[in-house]
C-alpha cells in the first residue's frame, strides 16, 4: 500500500563467485570473521542470496547453512539462517513453530496472518504443504478454536477485496453493522466484525471506521478494546491497525518487542528480515515518528554483539 521504501536492494556489482569465496574465508581456520558474513548476506537480496546458497553447494559440496549452522551460535545464526530462506518459506516456518508443541504462540500467527495479501496467503499455502507436507488450514482450526478460528479460516480463504474503490454507501451499511453488532447491543457478535475486517478493501475499511467514529462517537480501536478479549481482540486490532497504516503496525510490533523486561528476538528477526525488501525504510520513518527514536538506537541499546550489527546492517 502507498509508496513503500524497502532497505534492502539486489547488489549491483553483485559476483556470486567471490561472495561464496569469502564467506568460505571467513569460515576457515581458527575463529569465524563474522562481520564478513554480515556484509556480504545484509547487502545481497534474498534472491541473491539463494544464488549464493547453490554456488556454495556447486562449488565446494557443502550445504553453506549446514556450514553457518557449525560456525554461529545464538541469535545471530537465527537471524542469518532466518536470511538464507526465501522470505515465505521463511513464514511459513514461523507459522509452523508457533503451532508446534504444546501451546500455541498466537502473536505469530495473527502477525503473519492478519497483515497478508491474498497473494501472500496462496503462497502460504502452497510453501506450507510443501515445507511440511502438512495443511495449513488443518493445522490453524486444529490449532484455535471459536471465533478466532472462524476468523483465521476466513483469512486464509484469501477473499479480501483488493481493489482501491471506495463506496461510501457500503461504509455506511457496515458502521451500521459494526455498532449494532458491538456497542449497540448486548454482548457481541463477532462472525459481522470477522467479515467486515476480513473481507473489505483497506481504503474501504479506513472510510467505514471514519463514519463509525461519527456514528457512535467512539474510535474503533477504543471499541474492540471493550467489546474483545484475547486472541480475538488482537486480531481484531492488528487488522485495524493494517488497514489503517501497515507500517505503523510493524513498528508497534517491533517496539513491543523491545519493551519491558527481556527482548523477543523472534519477532526483530522476522519483522526486520522480512521487511527489508518491502517497506522496512518506512516502519524505520513510522518507529521515528511514533516514539521519537531511531529504530536503529532502540536496537542498539537493545542488542548486543554480532546480532545486534546484522540487524543494524540490514536496516542501513
Amino acid at each position: 500500500m502507498g509508496n513503500c521504501q524497502p532497505t534492502v536492494f539486489p547488489y549491483e556489482d553483485f559476483d556470486v563467485v567471490a561472495d561464496i569465496k569469502a564467506i568460505r574465508k571467513a569460515c576457515k581456520g581458527f575463529g569465524t570473521d563474522e562481520q564478513a558474513i554480515i556484509d556480504i548476506l545484509a547487502n545481497r537480496s534474498s534472491s541473491q542470496r539463494q544464488e549464493i546458497k547453490q554456488a556454495y553447494f556447486d562449488k565446494y559440496d557443502d550445504e553453506l547453512v549446514d556450514v553457518l549452522k557449525s560456525e554461529l551460535s545464538g541469535n545471530f545464526e537465527k537471524a542469518i539462517l532466518a536470511m538464507l530462506d526465501p522470505p515465505v518459506i521463511y513464514a511459513v516456518k514461523e507459522l509452523r513453530r508457533a503451532m508446534k508443541g504444546a501451546g500455541t504462540d498466537e502473536d505469530v500467527l495473527v502477525e503473519i496472518l492478519c497483515t497478508a495479501t491474498n497473494a501472500d496467503v496462496l503462497m502460504f499455502k502452497e510453501c506450507y504443504f510443501q515445507v511440511h507436507e502438512r495443511d495449513l488450514e488443518a493445522d490453524i482450526e486444529g490449532d484455535t478454536s471459536g471465533d478466532v478460528r472462524n476468523l483465521l479460516t476466513a483469512l486464509l480463504q484469501g477473499g479480501r477485496d483488493e481493489s482501491y474503490e471506495v463506496d461510501e454507501e457500503l461504509a455506511e451499511q457496515d458502521a451500521t453493522a459494526l455498532f449494532e453488532a458491538g456497542e449497540g447491543r448486548f454482548g457481541t457478535d463477532e462472525s459481522t466484525f470477522s467479515y467486515i475486517l476480513a473481507t473489505r478493501n483497506y481504503l474501504q475499511l479506513q472510510a467505514t471506521f471514519k463514519i463509525y467514529e461519527q456514528l457512535s462517537g467512539t474510535e474503533i480501536l477504543d471499541a474492540i478494546e471493550n467489546e474483545t478479549s484475547g486472541t480475538l481482540k488482537k486480531c481484531y486490532i492488528a487488522l485495524v491497525r493494517a488497514a489503517k497504516n501497515p507500517q505503523l503496525y510493524f513498528a508497534r510490533r517491533l517496539n513491543d518487542a523491545m519493551k519491558g523486561a527481556g527482548t523477543d528476538e523472534d519477532t526483530l528477526i522476522r519483522i526486520i528480515v522480512c521487511r527489508s525488501e518491502y517497506d522496512l525504510e518506512t516502519i524505520k520513518d513510522m518507529y521515528l515518528e511514533k516514539y521519537d527514536v531511531s529504530l536503529k538506537d532502540a536496537l542498539r541499546d537493545e542488542c548486543s554483539g554480532d546480532f545486534k550489527r546484522l540487524l543494524l546492517a540490514i536496516c542501513h
